[in-house]
């Protein structure tokens, strides 16, 4: 496959002149983050300084990434938009499709069978526009981009929240939705909020126990999972340059969950060392020539207080092993407290399952230092007391670790292979007996742990931690445990003690794998065929969504107020829905079913006000389409949290829901309601919440003088004939409403093709 190098030698070209513009627009010395950002500012170098939080600015990516789930629906929409190429390298990867169920071989053999559809839809339409696709098998997204395409310094959109994942090496990567991708695809500029920026000063050196992960569990307990909402995150320090850049990177993948834009190291002679190691020493002498550029300046690592909005330091000398969850990622136990917090909350201290790998922690040395432990286990006569599974980010991983020994030491525990895929990670998953919905606990290195998430079993309490912890865990099967202090009994009663775990940060006989699972495109693919079938339940052609009808809108019926944590699983849910992403009217059946009713507590269980009856949510909104009568959806904090899924937005869109009204919004899901012609408007007092009622009919006044910065009027008519006004703030620009009065902003791009 191809490493762009004469894009690459483009994009470090332009680094001296943008930045030295960049420093005099600005007038001070330049982060990191911001030397990047002004270096792929469309409009050439830096003129001014833009305001952090407030302005939106033009961006051109270098590169766009998508996994098969979203690219479906990306690419069914790049191909209305009139090209004949992509713009920019673009790559697909076949990682979100391959359930989970008994082991590699035969999990990959039968969803090559029955995704067969969907992957020569995916081949095809990659092969006839350019872009590279990765097979069924070949590895995670986010592992094979940072093997193969991410580089210091560049900026990528991906359609995956866990993008960011790139920034181990030191590239702004960012988790967009597919209508996005699309724009960058079509060679229009990407838009974002220019960004607040985060320091993270790490001090010290890590040992023992302790693994990257360790950070950004500890940062997700000081941020929460919004703290870092509409900032880039950036590390720095000693501490940052002793990291492993695969280790970096499980950093920048986890910062998903703080709601951060992304996360970013700056470059280094780790970030060189796995360049040179993953094939790729052309990038790093290049990089090495600008090197520079590819840190953020002295002055802003001295006073870190006085360039970033907010300063976080953690001594890695000091950092324990930690433990987060249940139910959601922010929850940060240190391993010295985390047994009196299970006994003390009740949770269920019997460990069913340990899972290590993920696009999160699945490099070399994950797995190296997963398996010295297990080694341990063999040597000193233990027996897993817990299910446990691997699960490798990349064919290339997986090769090398089966070359080095490392999953026959996984067999002799007890550990299963899973395929080189998302799997558990993200809901694809046939666990067994999990239909009984049993309260258990489970551990994961993954990056999410939302209820239901991992096995649709709302009473799994699932747990984060690193490979490390998790394997030291299954073996002793119980929670409580505590590696560092305490000792397990072996098989001949003997009291045993594991050692801290070792490892390598790359491998000492270098990478090896015989088919890495590559596809290149065709030189000319204007004979290729793009095949949809019209009777597919999996793959529809879509059509335009209809433009604004110029008036205000009246009498929008109230669908449903989400109470409490929505997230765009919430909203769309993964799993079994998963095979429908590339058809829209059969995926919007999942439409807000996991949504709690603010009116009855329940999920998928709405009044519908023609009948007066309560019924599904999607069913009820069908209802509404068929009598032609729009929709609203009011909604809580951080609305649309989690994955970048952007049928999350169009689903509503499509069975006509007109306006989504929230508390606060996730800066993705937002964006990615704006693309598709929705209004995605925020309660100018939060309070106001409240005065919605369950058989409200809303108005919308002011549209027709929409306009950057200008509050909405809305009129909440309540059934006792009573109503009160309230207030709705935005973010659009004059762009965005412009995507608004067209309908999407892909009705625009066509237009401007046509």
């Amino acid at each position: 496959m191809a490493f762009d190098i004469d894009m690459i030698k483009a994009v470090y070209d332009r680094f001296p002149d943008r930045i030295a513009a960049a420093r005099k627009a600005v007038g001070k010395p330049l982060t990191l983050t911001e030397k990047i950002l002004y270096a792929h500012l469309t409009e050439g170098p830096a003129s001014q300084a833009y305001e952090r939080g407030k302005s939106y600015v033009d961006f051109q990516p270098d590169r766009v990434a998508m996994q098969d789930a979203t690219a479906q629906m990306a690419l069914l929409q790049f191909m209305q938009a009139g090209k004949d190429q992509v713009a920019v390298p673009s790559t697909v990867h076949c990682d979100h499709l391959i359930q989970a169920e008994v082991g590699a071989e035969k999990d990959l053999n039968k969803a090559k069978d029955k995704n067969r559809e969907v992957y020569d839809f995916l081949a095809s339409v990659s092969n006839k526009y350019g872009i590279g696709f990765w097979k069924p098998g070949a590895g995670i997204i986010h592992q094979v981009v940072l093997e193969n395409y991410a580089f210091p310094g560049g900026m990528m959109i991906g359609t995956d929240s866990h993008t960011p994942n790139a920034g181990g090496l030191g590239m702004v990567a960012i988790g967009v939705g597919g209508a996005d991708a699309c724009d960058v695809m079509a060679g229009l500029p990407w838009e974002l909020k220019f960004p607040k920026l985060i320091g993270v000063k790490l001090s010290g050196k890590m040992s023992g126990w302790t693994a990257a992960k360790d950070v950004i569990l500890k940062v997700a307990g000081i941020l929460t999972v919004k703290g870092g909402t509409g900032a880039i995150v950036e590390y720095f320090g000693e501490g940052a340059r002793s990291l492993s850049a695969t280790g970096k990177g499980t950093i920048c993948n986890m910062g998903a969950e703080i709601g951060a834009t992304t996360s970013i190291f700056g470059y280094d002679e780790k970030s060189a060392a796995y360049l040179k190691g993953t094939g790729r020493a052309d990038i790093a002498e290049m990089a090495n020539s600008i090197a520079e550029h590819l840190t953020g300046d002295d002055e802003v690592y001295a006073n870190p207080e006085k360039y970033f909005d907010q300063v976080i330091e953690i001594n890695l000398s000091e950092l324990e092993p930690h433990v987060n969850g249940p139910f959601t990622p922010d929850l940060a136990w240190p391993i010295s407290k985390f047994a009196s917090a299970v006994k003390e909350n009740g949770w269920p201290a019997k460990l069913e399952v340990g899972l290590i790998g993920s696009c999160t922690n699945s490099s070399y040395e994950d797995i190296s230092r997963a398996a010295s432990l297990a080694q341990q286990a063999v040597d000193k006569k233990l027996t897993a007391k817990s299910e446990y599974t691997i699960t490798p980010g990349s064919e290339q991983v997986r090769f090398t670790v089966e070359r080095d020994g490392f999953l026959d030491t996984f067999g002799k525990m007890g550990g299963v292979v899973l395929a080189n895929a998302c799997g558990p990670c993200i809901g694809q998953w046939a666990r067994h007996g999990a239909e009984k919905q049993e309260k258990n606990s489970i551990i994961t290195s993954f990056n999410r742990n939302f209820a239901k998430r991992a096995d649709g079993n709302p009473n799994t309490h699932a747990f984060v931690a690193s490979p490390e912890i998790v394997t030291a865990l299954a073996i002793a099967g119980d929670l409580t445990f505590n590696p560092l202090t305490d000792t397990l009994t072996n098989s001949e009663g003997q009291q045993v003690k594991l050692e801290e775990p070792r490892g390598l940060e790359l491998p000492t006989k270098g990478f090896a794998v015989e088919d890495a699972g590559y596809q290149a495109p065709a030189e000319d693919g204007s004979k290729v065929e793009v095949i949809v079938d019209p009777k597919s339940d999996r793959l529809q052609l879509l059509e335009s969504f209809p433009a604004w009808e110029g008036t205000d809108l009246k009498g929008l019926k109230l669908l449903i107020k989400a109470k409490g944590k929505c997230t765009t699983d919430h909203i769309s849910m993964a799993g079994p829905w998963l095979k429908y992403r590339g058809h829209l009217d059969n995926i919007s059946n999942n439409m807000l079913i996991g949504a709690v009713n603010a009116y009855n507590d329940s999920t998928n269980r709405v009044k519908n006000q023609l009948t007066g009856e309560y019924g599904e949510v999607p069913a009820t909104q069908r209802q509404y389409k068929a009598k032609g009568i729009g929709s609203i959806v009011v909604g809580d904090e951080n609305y649309g949290e989690g994955s970048s899924r952007e049928h999350a937005a169009m689903e509503p869109r499509f069975l006509g829901v007109r306006a989504i009204l929230v508390k606060s919004f996730a800066r993705i899901h937002e964006t990615n309601l704006k693309k598709q012609g929705m209004l995605a408007l925020t309660f100018a007092n939060p309070s106001d919440y409240d005065l919605v009622q369950e058989d409200d009919s809303i108005d919308i006044n002011g549209l027709t003088s929409f306009a950057p910065g200008k509050p909405l009027e809305l009129v909440l008519n309540h059934a006792d004939g009573s109503s009160h006004t309230i207030l709705a703030n935005h973010t659009y620009n004059e762009g965005q409403i412009e995507w608004f009065k067209a309908g999407s902003a892909l009705n625009l791009i066509k237009a401007a093709a046509n």
